[in-house]
């Protein structure tokens, strides 16, 4: 008998493999470690997470919330910020989960977020970078700076160097910053941040920025030591959010298509995040880099590197000073 393709695919049993497939698929993207089985409470703890009103931060903010600390959304759009606002206090019950306005491409908006910080809160004991974008068309900043390299890196930049204090009398305390695997297709080229010798192509900027992520916490966490602050990067997981929500059509849709079978949800992508910022196994660790499973793993050979990380320490104060 000669078989043709389409009998295959017409085929019942196709259907039934590609659908248990796609359960064991599923099933594997389940993590080592679940938020849900943490006892740790924040009773008392004040926590910020940029980026919260969707997503990986929303879940991040929601947990925190669920562990009794004042939470902080810090988030660009008010009205998506006051919908996520509103969900959190009503899933956990925790009255204490305010908003407050950050666009982490503004340096004056940053500024802004963090005086208005530190005039209200006493303490600060999380500090999640979570806010990002990917596929930005390009643009110049009122500062000068490329748009994906002043939102997903000066930015958040700028808001720690300027909490860093408060941080230290609030110790022990911890930063996280949500980098990516796709550091390791980063280059380290600081001509970039202003636009200069920059490929637009897909996603090189972002994996550009996610590679300074990574310098900048580990250098971060070098001059951390012995004040009870730690630094730490990571990432959360290849996730089905709205990150790709610049790129076009076709691209979203082939991205959401295989997402549903291979990707991890918002939710599951928050688990890393949230092990680095409550867990009691990462108590005390620092200036390290974890993956989507919690686990200590190395980052790309730049980020290891001690020079490189005084170097672009030094390059962004520079960048951030006030005129």
């Amino acid at each position: 008998m000669n078989w043709e393709w389409s009998d295959i695919y017409s085929h019942p049993l196709w259907m039934v493999s590609t659908a248990i497939l796609a359960i064991i698929v599923r099933a594997q993207r389940k993590a080592l470690w679940n938020p849900s089985a943490c006892p740790v409470k924040l009773n008392g703890k004040t926590a910020i997470v940029t980026g919260a009103n969707t997503g990986i931060g929303k879940f991040i903010a929601l947990d925190f919330a669920r562990r009794g600390a004042r939470v902080i959304l810090a988030c660009r759009n008010k009205d998506r910020g006051t919908a996520a606002l509103q969900e959190i206090r009503e899933r956990t019950g925790n009255q204490n989960v305010h908003l407050r306005q950050l666009d982490t491409s503004s340096l004056e908006s940053v500024r802004k977020f963090a005086t208005q910080i530190l005039e209200e809160e006493k303490d600060l004991h999380i500090l999640v970078n979570n806010a990002g974008a990917s596929g930005l068309p390009s643009k110049i900043t009122a500062d000068g700076l490329e748009i994906t390299f002043a939102t997903n890196h000066v930015g958040p930049f700028l808001l720690t160097s300027l909490l860093l204090d408060l941080l230290k009398k609030s110790a022990p305390a911890r930063i996280v910053n949500v980098s990516s695997m796709t550091h390791w297709r980063g280059e380290l080229n600081f001509e970039h941040f202003c636009d200069s010798n920059l490929n637009h192509v897909m996603d090189a900027t972002y994996n550009h920025t996610k590679l300074h992520n990574v310098i900048w916490t580990n250098e971060l966490a070098r001059r951390l030591q012995g004040t009870g602050v730690t630094a730490n990067s990571l990432h959360p997981g290849v996730v089905m959010t709205d990150v790709m929500r610049n790129y076009n059509f076709i691209i979203r849709f082939l991205f959401n298509l295989v997402g549903f079978f291979f990707f991890k949800t918002a939710e599951q992508g928050s688990f890393s995040p949230i092990y680095c910022a409550v867990s009691e196994e990462a108590e005390g660790i620092s200036g390290k880099y974890f993956d989507s499973d919690c686990s200590l793993v190395l980052p790309a050979p730049a980020a290891r590197d001690p020079a490189l990380g005084v170097k672009e320490y030094e390059f962004c104060e520079r960048l951030t000073a006030k005129p």
